[in-house]
């Protein structure tokens, strides 16, 4: 397994269709926990079809929702050589979704993919991928880009740049302006899983294990889609009209059962954001800006 530098930056895949309806957006509402009182109003209209809103974040697997769709992959050029980073040692670091505009509560779109940034910090120290991924819509126009990053623990010293990774955005050095806290449910994981991922480091505890974890884990996607359901109660009044774009850095994760309280830094149009497990005194995401249109 291994990196080849520039050839990467050649690698993706062409448009492939896909679609997604009312019952993909309500499994990705109540996977972040909206709705855990069904006598809340403002929560309701997203995980009932009446009036149904879509969570901006639910982006990031409604791609998902009928089967992961496989595109095939670019053409490249003669002598391309082929990256396979080591997938066993690879970790999410950071996700971002940009709406161009609002979503519906069921469409159809195509989706393509290709890498556009491969960052070497040394042959100890791993790389990092940045990959781009754009939803059209049936007339061809964007509608979302999602930027994801990994981090690479085991493709480091391949020859690329070790600098021009984009930065993350700091949170102000103050007190944050809002906190709000959010208990997630034991069996939360696995409700979430049915969005589409379903490594079994987040169902099985013997799997949990053999990855240095006392107990399955939480999806960081999960505990990202949670740190915007608080932009939308503390923030919009519940309109996800509002969010332009939304990202984090992963930094710890959570257990199942564990409360989570994000802590909210409003600066105009900017909401800059972390979220943290006070019982253990850990972070779990760092670096959050979600930008109001």
């Amino acid at each position: 397994m291994a990196i080849f530098y520039p050839d990467i930056l050649d690698e993706g895949t062409a448009p492939v269709e896909f679609s997604y309806g009312d019952k993909d957006v309500m499994l990705y509402a109540l996977g972040i926990g909206l709705g855990s009182d069904p006598l809340n109003e403002a929560e309701l209209p997203f995980v009932y079809e009446k009036g149904l809103k879509v969570v901006p974040t639910a982006v990031t697997v409604l791609a998902s929702a009928s089967g992961r769709p496989r595109g095939e992959a670019l053409p490249v050029p003669a002598g391309h050589r082929p990256s396979k980073p080591n997938f066993l040692m690879l970790v999410h670091g950071e996700q971002k979704v940009e709406l161009h505009r609002p979503l519906p509560p069921e469409g159809k779109f195509t989706i393509e993919g290709r890498t556009v940034g491969a960052y070497d910090k040394g042959k100890e120290k791993g790389a990092v991928l940045v990959r781009q991924s754009i939803w059209r819509d049936e007339a061809g126009l964007p509608v979302v880009t999602l930027t994801s990053s990994s981090f690479c623990r085991g493709d480091g010293g391949f020859g690329g740049p070790s600098d021009g990774a984009p930065e993350p955005p700091d949170v102000p050095q103050r007190a944050p302006d809002r906190s709000i806290s959010y208990s997630t449910r034991h069996d939360q994981a696995l409700l979430y899983r049915l969005n589409g991922d379903r490594n079994p480091l987040h169902s099985d505890p013997d799997s949990a294990k053999r990855s240095g974890f006392p107990r399955p884990i939480l999806h960081g996607l999960c505990t990202y889609g949670i740190t915007c359901r608080a932009i939308l109660e503390a923030v919009t009044d519940f309109d996800p009209d509002q969010i332009l774009s939304h990202q984090a850095r992963f930094s710890a994760p959570v257990f199942p059962g564990e409360k989570i309280t994000v802590d909210l830094w409003l600066e105009d149009r900017s909401i800059h954001f972390e979220a943290r497990v006070a019982e253990r005194g850990v972070k779990v995401i760092k670096n959050g800006l979600c930008v109001l249109r």
